[in-house]
C-alpha cells in the first residue's frame, strides 16, 4: 500500500485515536512543562491546575491500586504525563505498565523519552517485548528549540540514545515529530534522516495545534517533501491541511 493511501484509509480518525484505541494516565502534572501541551491547557481552563502547579507531578493512587484487564485493541500509555525516573511517580507508572503488560494487552509506549527510564522498561520488562511499542516523541535536533518549547524535557542526544537503545535491544520502534519545531524543511529533513535507521514502525509528522506558532512549518510543503518517505505517516494536522479526508 502506498503511503498516500495509507493516509487516507485513517483520515476518519485523529488525535490520539490515530495510535490506539485506549488510552491509560495515572498522574496530574508534568515535569516537562511543554508549552503546546494539550492536557495542561484543559486543566488549567477548568481550574484543575495552575503554570506552576502543573510541574509537579500528582499520582491518583486509585489508578495505581486498581486492576488492568486486557482490552480490546491497543493500550497507549501514557497520553498526557511522561515517564520521569528521577521523580517518585515513575515507580506508580511501572506498576500500572506491569499490570497492562501481565493482562496480555498490547502497549504503545509514548514519552519524550529520558534514557534511564527506557533502559529500566526495556531491561525489566523483556519478556513482554511482544506486546510493546515504544513511540518517541523528538521534535528537533536543537537543543535550543527543544528549551524553548519542552523546558524541562531531555535534550536530543539523549532521545537518540533512547531510540537506538530500544531498537538494538529488538522492541518494535517509531518515531512522534509532533509538534514540528524546526522552521526549515531541511532541518526536518535532518531530524528524519537521524531518527529512521532506528525505527521499526513509522515516524509520524504532525503540526502545532491549539497554540499559536507564527513561524510553523506549512503543511502543504511538509507533505509534498515527505509522501514519498520511508515508514512517515501524517497526523490528521497535515492530511486536513492537504485535504486528505
Amino acid at each position: 500500500m502506498s503511503v498516500k493511501a495509507t493516509k487516507k484509509s485513517k483520515a476518519i480518525t485523529s488525535g490520539t485515536k490515530e495510535w490506539a484505541d485506549h488510552n491509560v494516565n495515572l498522574i496530574d502534572g508534568c515535569i516537562h512543562d511543554c508549552k503546546y501541551c494539550y492536557a495542561k491547557r484543559i486543566a488549567k481552563r477548568f481550574g484543575r491546575a495552575t503554570d506552576e502547579s502543573w510541574k509537579v507531578m500528582h499520582v491518583r493512587q486509585n489508578d495505581v491500586r486498581k486492576g488492568y484487564n486486557k482490552r480490546e485493541g491497543r493500550v497507549m500509555f501514557p497520553t498526557s504525563h511522561d515517564l520521569i525516573p528521577e521523580d517518585p511517580s515513575f515507580a506508580s507508572c511501572m506498576v500500572v505498565l506491569g499490570k497492562l503488560l501481565a493482562s496480555s494487552n498490547q502497549v504503545l509506549i509514548t514519552t519524550k523519552p529520558h534514557v534511564v527510564a527506557i533502559k529500566h522498561i526495556c531491561d525489566h520488562f523483556e519478556q513482554f517485548k511482544d506486546q510493546i511499542q515504544f513511540r518517541f516523541t523528538i521534535t528537533s535536533m536543537s537543543d535550543h528549540v527543544l528549551a524553548r518549547w519542552e523546558p524541562g524535557a531531555p535534550p536530543f542526544a539523549e532521545r537518540l540514545e533512547s531510540l537506538v537503545y530500544a531498537a538494538l535491544s529488538g522492541y518494535k520502534t517509531s518515531v512522534s515529530i509532533e509538534p514540528i519545531l524546526d522552521v526549515t524543511i531541511r532541518a526536518l529533513d535532518a531530524l528524519y534522516q537521524a531518527v529512521v535507521p532506528y525505527c521499526t514502525e513509522s515516524v509520524w509528522l504532525g503540526t502545532m495545534n491549539y497554540f499559536h506558532d507564527p513561524h510553523k512549518l506549512d503543511a502543504r510543503l511538509i507533505y509534498q517533501h515527505f509522501q514519498d518517505k520511508r515508514l512517515v505517516r501524517f497526523k490528521d494536522s497535515i492530511r486536513n491541511a492537504v485535504g486528505l479526508v
